[in-house]
């Protein structure tokens, strides 16, 4: 499992730029584990999906740590990491301030009512569509928001969240370019608040000018989005969109 995850990001970095616009390389490296789990099941006559939570086990009853465990295991270097990056962008930070939180809080806002309200548009149940509310927040954060909003099974939320930072991560460079946005402190908001920590990590490897303001972004409107909803208020008018 650990050698089909770190192939499937060493073929995906190692693909065209032209191939690369379309599955990005943690496109790629999601879909190799799961050829790894599906392969490793095959190989032991068990279904995929149970050869799968192998994964990632954290340790729960005394099970053996996956693959998944120890690649996490670097997890705190890598938001380190970040931090000095911030740290190195604290001036330009500190002349935008302003315009940096103003944006982070439509950011968290927008993302929270317009998803509610396009869910409502399609007809999709009162109860799916709060479980797709907070799609565009960190998964930490998103099952929290979840559970305020009364959602009973967060494993919908936690797999929305995934899905937009996948689709994030392969296309919204893509589309700032379309766009004509070339500012970095733009592009690096932008990315995080459309696809939070996985756009963050493609933006590192692409575009590490825009990483302090993406990072920055990404957990600001995830903590706007949790106090939003945390209001009474703004909860109440968020399942007023829904139409609970």
């Amino acid at each position: 499992m650990l050698s089909a995850t770190v192939m499937g990001h060493l073929a995906g970095n190692a693909a065209p730029p032209s191939f690369k616009r379309v599955v990005h390389p943690i496109l790629s490296t999601a879909l190799a584990g799961l050829g790894g789990a599906f392969a490793l099941g095959y190989a032991t006559n068990r279904p995929w999906d149970v050869a799968l939570r192998g994964y990632l086990t954290k340790g729960a009853g005394g099970a053996a740590l996956g693959a998944g465990d120890l690649l996490m295991s670097f997890l705190g270097c890598v938001i380190l990491s970040f931090g000095f990056r911030i740290y190195e962008q604290r001036a330009i930070m500190k002349r935008h301030f302003g315009e940096i939180m103003s944006s982070c809080l439509a950011s968290a806002a927008f993302g929270l009512f317009v998803t509610a309200g396009l869910g409502k548009a399609i007809g999709l149940s009162p109860s799916l569509v709060l479980a797709l509310v907070p799609r565009s927040i960190t998964v930490a954060l998103a099952l929290p928001i979840a559970g305020q909003l009364g959602v009973a099974d967060t494993s919908i939320t936690a797999t929305a969240v995934v899905l937009t930072g996948l689709l994030g991560a392969n296309f919204a460079q893509t589309l700032l370019d379309k766009a004509g946005f070339r500012d970095p402190i733009v592009r690096g908001m932008a990315t995080a608040g459309s696809s939070h920590g996985l756009g963050t990590a493609a933006l590192a490897a692409r575009e590490p000018e825009a990483l302090p303001y993406c990072a920055l972004a990404y957990a600001t409107i995830g903590i706007l989005s949790t106090l939003l909803v945390a209001c009474p208020p703004v909860r109440a008018l968020l399942l007023l969109a829904v139409g609970v």
